[in-house]
């Protein structure tokens, strides 16, 4: 790691995103819905193009509709994990450097 790696700011927190899941949220249910899984589908196919940023609203918007799946077993945690271990990936330039 250079001193250049340690200037980088959290993109979360560049975007002033609170990391934090509040404790009372980590416990909540979320009840399967249909209708909001298949729009929130829709709309992740409809945001899909040939840009990595579309190709990952997309995969994001996919993986929240999940939520909604009672067949899928994933969390708001297990989303948000994810998707700050996607932005790190990408802000420090990709798997492959």
């Amino acid at each position: 790691m250079t001193d250049a790696d340690d200037d980088r700011e959290d993109p979360l927190a560049a975007a002033g995103v609170d990391p934090v899941v509040p404790e009372d949220a980590s416990g909540t249910e979320i009840p399967a819905d249909t209708e909001v899984r298949e729009f929130l589908r829709e709309v992740a196919a409809d945001v899909r193009g040939d840009s990595s940023e579309s190709k990952q609203l997309s995969a994001i918007l996919y993986r929240v509709s999940d939520l909604y799946d009672a067949e899928e077993e994933t969390s708001p945690e297990e989303i948000y994990l994810n998707v700050r271990h996607i932005m790190r990936i990408k802000a420090e330039g990709g798997l492959r450097r």
